[in-house]
């Protein structure tokens, strides 16, 4: 079996989004494995918390829009062997009610996901099938001695029998908060680069980059995020500073004391574009930019 890859080290460890930086030249090269050609995702939401959080239907609602988005678009440059990558689906949804407890262990992952298939409560696995797992806050997931939230944010892997998954554990942890402040976004950021990673390397044996083993999603991660919908894609809007200046500084009102008259505040920048207007569902999503071959850039 191969295991999964780790963003720094050996090439055949657990394939994980951590804060590596984007630089130098990159070339992502097909190493043969095979492609997901139309994604057929099922999220998990590992715990009872997830009946009552909010954030589990507006995961389902991305994953709806996502997978027939450009951002899928833009993966058919990776195509290879006769295997085309396009749209996908959603195809289903199901929380399990069992509490996690305080730590989750990949293997346990990979043992849940065989109870549930066999089990019939989540859809048999085929060619296009890939599995989401998110756990509930205060839940730690670990990958051998490295823990969620501290080395990574998330992983996507595939078991001994060809099941191809990812986990995100919660991302309210100051770690994994590609958007400070909004968990929403922070969470989409990591499920859309870890979606990409195993649409295009399922089996950890089909696109990465020869000189350090990383992925599509990768070679981005420090890379701004952007903003897509079904009306078109602007980057995410960054925090804009300000310079200011005072014109005159002050004047002496009582004889003895300055008392300033004005301020004028100026942007010192150009100031970020206005997100794009909302798909027809009312909703813009934040995702992490992926790593272009034809453009030689994160896209």
């Amino acid at each position: 079996m191969t295991e999964p890859r780790q963003i720094v080290g050996s090439s055949k460890k657990p394939r994980r989004i951590t804060a590596a930086a984007e630089a130098g030249a990159h070339a992502l090269t097909y190493h043969g494995g095979r492609l997901i050609q139309n994604a057929e995702v099922t999220t998990i939401y590992f715990g009872p918390q997830w009946k009552s959080d909010l954030l589990k239907v507006q995961l389902d609602m991305f994953f709806d829009f996502v997978l027939t988005s450009s951002l899928i678009d833009q993966l058919a440059e990776y195509s290879s062997n006769g295997m085309t990558i396009g749209h996908g689906s959603h195809v289903a949804s199901f929380v399990l009610e069992t509490d996690p407890g305080p730590t989750v262990d990949n293997a346990q992952v990979q043992d849940l996901l065989g109870q549930l298939i066999a089990g019939g409560s989540v859809p048999a696995p085929n060619a296009n099938s890939l599995y989401f797992v998110f756990l509930p806050s205060g839940t730690t997931v670990t990958l051998g001695q490295d823990a969620s939230c501290q080395q990574f944010c998330g992983f996507h892997d595939v078991t001994p029998d060809g099941i191809v998954y990812a986990v995100d554990p919660y991302d309210d942890c100051a770690g994994c908060q590609f958007a400070p402040g909004d968990l929403l976004a922070s969470t989409t950021v990591v499920a859309s680069h870890e979606l990409c990673e195993a649409i295009t390397d399922p089996e950890l044996d089909a696109w990465f980059d020869d000189a350090n083993g990383e992925e599509i999603g990768d070679l981005c991660e420090t890379a701004p995020p952007k903003v897509i919908s079904a009306a078109g894609t602007l980057d995410a809007p960054v925090a804009v500073t300000y310079s200011v200046g005072v014109s005159p500084s002050s004047i002496v009102a009582d004889g003895t004391t300055p008392v300033t008259l004005a301020v004028t505040l100026t942007p010192a920048g150009t100031p970020p574009p206005p997100p794009p207007p909302p798909s027809p569902g009312g909703q813009a999503w934040t995702v992490q930019k992926e790593w272009s071959n034809a453009k030689g850039a994160c896209v």
